[in-house]
């Protein structure tokens, strides 16, 4: 086996003990680690997906790992997690089982597990004969979802719908684009799909920066369900517009192309870079400002304010398998208390008559519709405007009875998903 080949699952070892033993977020790990920037595209690709597999198939995987042990119980932490790098490279991508065994057996070696070599090899043989039968015949979505999650969605939108979220999450979500003008040509330049929205729709993999338009500044990188906030406002042609939490700038974008003149405020100045840097591609102007948004008083109202706020993030479990793995119920109600006060403190940044779109890529309704449920209750100078069908250009089953848009992964499916998002519009009616 060549050296890059272990190299490139050593790496991919070190980011599981990252997200599984010290709970942090597989992008900043990835980003971090310092092996990464040695190996060829076509490696680190590899690496990516390999640990990706593993977190949205975790609950499989560890089955099918005790199941071939003959004892009970489960090896140590580095044993185990090379278990389960073998595991998704038999059952989920297709390896070649001597290429999956061999780098198993290589690096326990190299990782101070020499006396665990044999147990690799012998299970990792057994997975490899009889995992694909044994997973076929798995409760996938179930065994994939931790038992917190399951149950609150569960009680949020009954069986089927859980159902239809946790089978969403065992697949990639597409790369959707959103593009400054001229969807039809891109769409073909791109051999991407049109959305009803605009947007357009590539299968997943790839680099993105290769593609044609990026260097040009002709789209950005936006989930479909993302798109959504940012048109619900009409015409905000010459109108000031505060965008609260913006990074990574995406909904920046669209607002200063829709021809408002926007203000973009996120507490992270580091993050604030990258929306910098995005707006710079596109040659979008946008006033930038590093600023705590919970007690950011600027000099006037604006006539428009977006609060895309910190959420748990439950929606984009699709792109992000490891918040199953990172996520808990105290992070939910502690990013519950945070949007409370952003919202509140949002509302007081909003002319009379002015709208206020309220968003987060959570499918938890403690970050939703309890959240407008709260305002409402609590501040009668706001009261909810609607989301019409026709504004959601043939999507209206995004929208639920209260009139807010409250997507979930497993609608659409006509047109490859969705990501899970909540959307409230609300209007500031007097001082």
């Amino acid at each position: 086996m060549s050296e890059a080949s272990l190299a490139a699952r050593a790496a991919a070892l070190d980011l599981l003990r990252d997200v599984l033993r010290k709970s942090i977020p597989f992008d900043d790990a990835f980003d971090a680690h310092p092996d990464l920037r040695g190996l060829d595209p076509r490696d680190r690709g590899f690496v990516r997906m390999l640990v990706a597999t593993v977190l949205r198939r975790l609950g499989q995987i560890d089955e099918l790992i005790q199941g071939s042990l003959s004892k009970p119980g489960l090896p140590k932490a580095t044993v185990h997690d090379i278990l389960r790098l073998g595991t998704a490279q038999l059952v989920f991508l297709g390896t070649p089982a001597h290429a999956a065994v061999d780098t198993a057996v290589e690096l326990a070696a190299a990782r101070g597990a020499e006396p665990y070599k044999g147990l690799i090899n012998a299970v990792l043989r057994r997975i490899g004969r009889e995992g694909a039968e044994l997973a076929a015949k798995q409760d996938a979505g179930r065994l994939n979802t931790p038992d917190w999650l399951w149950l609150a969605w569960r009680q949020a939108y009954g069986m089927g719908r859980t159902r239809g979220i946790v089978e969403a999450h065992l697949h990639e979500a597409p790369l959707d684009i959103t593009v400054k003008r001229d969807p039809a040509s891109w769409a073909e330049r791109l051999e991407a799909t049109v959305l009803p929205t605009g947007s357009l729709r590539r299968p997943p993999g790839g680099s993105v920066t290769e593609l044609p338009g990026f260097a040009e500044g002709a789209w950005w990188v936006q989930d479909l369900a993302a798109s959504l906030p940012a048109k619900l406002f009409g015409d905000l042609a010459g109108k000031l517009v505060y965008d609260l939490c913006a990074a990574p700038g995406g909904k920046t974008a669209q607002l200063v192309a829709q021809g408002a003149e926007v203000v973009a405020v996120d507490r992270s100045a580091k993050r604030l870079e990258r929306v910098r840097e995005n707006l710079g591609r596109l040659d979008l102007p946008a006033e930038i400002l590093a600023s705590d948004v919970a007690t950011w008083t600027p000099d006037r109202p604006a006539d428009a304010v977006l609060l895309d706020a910190p959420c748990s993030a439950t929606g984009a479990i699709r792109r992000h398998p490891d918040i199953l793995r990172v996520k808990t119920p105290e992070d939910i109600a502690k990013l519950a208390r945070a949007q409370n006060r952003l919202l509140a403190h949002a509302v007081d940044l909003v002319k009379p008559g002015g709208l206020l779109v309220y968003c987060t890529c959570s499918i938890q309704p403690e970050e939703g519709e309890a959240q407008i449920d709260r305002i409402l209750t609590r501040d009668d100078r706001v009261e909810r405007v609607p989301i019409e069908p026709g504004e959601l250009d043939g999507m209206a089953e995004l929208i639920n009875e209260r009139g807010e848009v409250r997507s979930l992964p497993g609608m659409l499916p006509d047109l490859g998903g969705i990501d899970g998002f909540f959307v409230a519009r609300l209007r500031r009616l007097h001082e």
